[in-house]
């Protein structure tokens, strides 16, 4: 018996050392609430993973199909139309485009779907920002929008997505 319980007792210990040797990566979180108007509501969720920006969560209350989704530089969602939010985050002054593109704005994400049912399932990785309030892309503080309309994904500087229907500041 106290064979056992020594075992026990080193697994336990083990396993508390292991838990509090695991670095957590930081997070950030932003509660997306309607404007303009719109249904548009949800939750997203920053995860810092080395280089990038992990954003998952769910958007309900939009029409279907894709519309755009950035990263304003001003974490002010006061104005019902969320103009307050300012242009999209671009600390390095480049050129409007797609997440994925070399020459884009920091809170160029792109778009989201949203299918029949008005819901849209946040599962993206992005570069260029991180979840911090220090640094040039760090995104604590700014806003996350949601506009009414798809994200070209090349016109400068709004990528023509239209009007806001969703801000949240991100915390």
């Amino acid at each position: 018996m106290k064979q056992v319980l020594g075992i026990m007792s080193c697994t336990l210990l083990l396993a508390a050392c292991a838990a509090t040797s695991e670095q957590e990566e930081p997070t950030a979180t932003a509660v997306l609430q309607p404007r303009s108007g719109s249904q548009v509501q949800g939750t997203v969720k920053f995860t810092q993973i080395g280089d990038i920006v992990r954003l998952s969560g769910e958007i309900t209350g939009h029409t279907k199909g894709p519309k755009g989704f950035h990263i304003h530089e001003k974490g002010d969602c006061s104005d019902p139309k969320a103009m307050s939010a300012g242009g999209h985050f671009n600390p390095h002054k480049g050129k409007h485009g797609g997440p994925y593109d070399p020459v884009k704005h920091a809170g160029d994400i792109g778009n989201l779907v949203f299918n029949d049912q008005g819901v849209a399932k946040v599962n993206i990785t992005v570069g260029n920002i991180s979840v911090s309030r220090d640094g040039p892309d760090g995104i604590i503080g700014r806003a996350l929008v949601v506009h009414m309309d798809p994200d070209d994904l090349k016109t400068d500087p709004t990528g023509n997505a239209g009007g806001r229907a969703a801000c949240g500041v991100i915390g």
